[in-house]
């Protein structure tokens, strides 16, 4: 049996989670009040832990959505591992020609060519409020464990982990 983690422990393995998987699917309320989601490549999170971030168009309707809506959810799964993570937060456009640079790596010109120096390329921060997780059935062999001691007694199984984390302090 696992020991229960404190706060801070879920919130280390939260950020752990999702730089495994990197992609989130950001979801914002658009004008008309229905949710819209859209990956986005996550990038390296403030010191704080709590700083996620993210580039963008300047002229991406995400922009308009966050000034009328400042609500994100974010969700990151990793099929293979069955790792989950849903984040809530608060997400702000930011203008800061010094994090863009400190922030960019060469990838991202797939998607924004002009480079981190255009004011084409715009950058959101999400605050966390919080967080849930599911870290999964990751082996085979954890699968199959599982799956015979949920036909002997009928409970399903609780081989994973699972937690609702604030990130507010």
């Amino acid at each position: 049996m696992q020991a229960t983690k404190n706060d801070d422990e879920m919130r280390m393995k939260v950020r752990e989670m999702i730089s495994g998987i990197g992609t989130a699917i950001f979801t914002t309320i658009d004008g008309h009040g229905r949710l819209h989601g859209r990956p986005m490549r996550t990038q390296k999170p403030d010191e704080d832990g709590v700083t996620l971030w993210f580039f963008t168009r300047s002229d991406s309707p995400k922009i308009a959505e966050l000034e009328k809506d400042d609500r994100v959810l974010l969700g990151y799964s990793d099929t293979r591992s069955e790792d989950y993570v849903s984040i809530y937060g608060r997400g702000r456009v930011v203008v800061d020609a010094e994090k863009k640079k400190a922030l960019w790596t060469e990838g991202l010109r797939t998607w924004l060519p002009e480079g981190p120096e255009s004011p084409e390329v715009g950058l959101i921060a999400v605050t966390i409020e919080g967080a849930e997780y599911w870290d999964g059935i990751s082996s085979s062999l954890r699968f199959a464990f599982g799956y015979a001691e949920a036909l002997v007694t009928g409970r399903p199984d609780t081989g994973g982990e699972n937690a609702k984390v604030s990130f507010q302090r």
